[in-house]
């Protein structure tokens, strides 16, 4: 049985993206653009939430339906 991937805020945008990088478009509907920014690979979506006065719940809870859909 294949285990289901449950995104949390304390991953980091890099391991987000390495889950599946087709959660991208998700993360631009929330401001989060530099993907090759070196910040991604260590930035949390908790921190990254901060920086861009975005409701991290909600963005978790956008992105775990986008794997789900």
């Amino acid at each position: 049985m294949r285990k289901k991937i449950k995104i949390k805020k304390t991953m980091t945008i890099g391991k987000v993206l390495e889950l599946d990088e087709n959660l991208a478009p998700v993360l631009m509907g929330f401001g989060l653009h530099c993907f090759g920014c070196p910040m991604s690979q260590g930035e949390t979506l908790e921190e990254a939430a901060m920086v861009h006065g975005v409701d991290v719940d909600l963005m978790i809870e956008k992105i775990n339906e986008a794997l789900q859909g």
